[in-house]
């Protein structure tokens, strides 16, 4: 049996930085008079207390990670966290059971954005920025993750973003932690910038802070049932548009450029293929609009609705202005189909990912030449260099992996007495990460609270796998994992 130590530490430490989080909406809630701030200063205890036993009780004099602890010590860092992270909607007002406080907590730390709580309006504020949070603190987990442990899993392709297996020049800084860190603060700033542009176009302070978190993290909570649609003002959903565009870019290309590289983001395909779907989708989506509700609105409003719910649901951040399920069947299929797509590696956003389709495609076109021209040599290329077959085999056992999931999720949600459109689009935004799905239960203006506990616990473990690239989760299932 490998040794547990190195990963139990990390988690208790990783603990102990969640209950001191907790105490931030223990500040505001004492701030605002609302008594709910004893809630987080008692699961802030409780989190150090077992984190802090971690920590103590786990530490040695080497510490060594190898693949089977990093495997084990991804997945449980997200199972932990949002264990703990659930703990103040248990004990707050709301009174959630266990069930829906770890499904709000999964939905926060995985940057879903699926809620079962209803009645945002009227929760204590500690709570609502709790939710956001959660979000932001998975948003900058992820983009850590996707850079320094992923790659070196050779995980979905992901290899392809191994900074040790570049040139030198190519890397943006030399040692992984100073990535990590510049990244951090890269991160940092966008909140910021996001907050100030919010509080600019019109949203209070308080609201543009919590939306600002969860806009970067392309998370989607809000702090109102009808999400961004309660502002109705123009402005803020084109602050939003924009920074969920720029949270679906690759951040380590952020810090090439800020460190005097400021062409990388454009020169990098990922990104342009990227932002070519963006703008074909909201293309298609405004003349949609601008014909089939040429009654109701103009062009204007038209690119507006289509910009941010389009951009919303490809990086999987789930705010809605509108409920688009009502926009007519192309655009309930379309948003579908779109849900899966995702952003680029190495950002916030959720789903697929842009470069594997790039993948799929080169692979596919090279196969294609080489079924009319036998003898010949052809070599798929992503980024104008050669797609190691490795990556190409791991990138196609990816996406069957995700179909077959996706199927089998919703199929057990359909046998928990789930209707059609329920189960399909509920395995759909949970294993994309996008937080809404279809319909009128679970749909842009519904929640996930009507659903049995059954299919929360599901729906759960498909937002994990969804946020951690299935095989990082999966691989634990298999026998020979535990094996020495």
């Amino acid at each position: 049996m490998f040794d547990l130590r190195p990963v139990l530490f990390v988690i208790g430490v990783l603990l102990a930085i969640l209950a001191a989080a907790m105490l931030v909406p223990a500040l505001v809630d004492l701030a605002s008079g609302n008594p709910d701030w004893s809630v987080f200063v008692g699961s802030s205890a409780i989190t150090l207390f077992v984190g802090v036993a971690l920590a103590i009780t786990s530490r040695g004099p080497t510490f060594n990670l190898g693949v089977r602890q990093a495997f084990l010590l991804t997945t449980l860092v997200w199972v932990t966290i949002a264990a703990f992270g659930a703990l103040p909607f248990v004990f707050s007002e709301l009174e959630l059971n266990y069930t829906d406080a770890y499904f709000e907590a999964m939905s926060g730390i995985t940057t879903t954005g699926s809620t079962v709580i209803v009645g945002l309006d009227r929760a204590p504020p500690g709570l609502l920025l709790w939710r956001s949070i959660l979000q932001w603190l998975g948003g900058v987990g992820i983009i850590v993750m996707a850079i320094v442990i992923l790659p070196m899993l050779r995980v979905g392709g992901m290899q392809l973003f191994r900074m040790e297996s570049t040139d030198t020049s190519e890397k943006a800084l030399p040692r992984v932690a100073q990535i990590a860190a510049g990244i951090g603060f890269i991160y940092a700033g966008l909140t910021l910038a996001c907050i100030i542009a919010y509080a600019a176009a019109g949203m209070p302070w308080f609201d543009a802070l919590a939306h600002a978190m969860t806009t970067v993290a392309t998370g989607g909570f809000s702090t109102s049932d009808l999400s961004v649609g309660k502002y109705g003002l123009a402005g803020v959903d084109y602050v939003a548009t924009v920074f969920m565009v720029l949270s679906g870019l690759p951040f380590v290309l952020y810090l090439r450029a800020v460190r005097g590289q400021p062409g990388v983001l454009w020169r990098d395909s990922q990104v342009r293929w990227f932002l070519a779907v963006v703008a074909i989708a909201i293309a298609t989506m405004t003349l949609y609009l601008a014909v089939h509700r040429a009654e109701e609105i103009g062009l204007a409003e038209a690119l507006r609705l289509a910009a941010f719910n389009v951009v919303s649901v490809v990086t999987g951040t789930g705010y809605a202005t509108s409920d688009w399920g009502l926009w007519g069947s192309f655009a309930v299929g379309a948003m579908f189909f779109l849900m899966f797509v995702g952003g680029c590696a190495g950002s916030t956003t959720c789903g697929i990912k842009i470069f594997r389709f790039q993948v799929l495609y080169a692979t596919a076109e090279a196969q294609m030449k080489k079924l009319l021209h036998p003898h010949g040599v052809f070599i798929a290329y992503y980024n104008r260099k050669p797609i190691p077959p490795g990556v190409s085999e791991s990138v196609m056992s990816f996406f069957f992996l995700f179909v077959i999931c996706f199927a089998a999720l919703a199929m057990a949600l359909g046998l928990m007495g789930l209707d059609f459109i329920t189960a399909v689009s509920g395995a759909a935004t949970a294993i994309a990460n996008v937080g809404p799905g279809l319909g009128p239960v679970i749909g842009p203006a519904g929640t996930f609270a009507p659903l049995p506990d059954g299919a929360k616990w599901l729906l759960a473990f498909g937002m994990l796998i969804g946020r951690l690239e299935l095989f990082t989760v999966l691989i634990l299932l298999a026998p020979g994992f535990w094996k020495d």
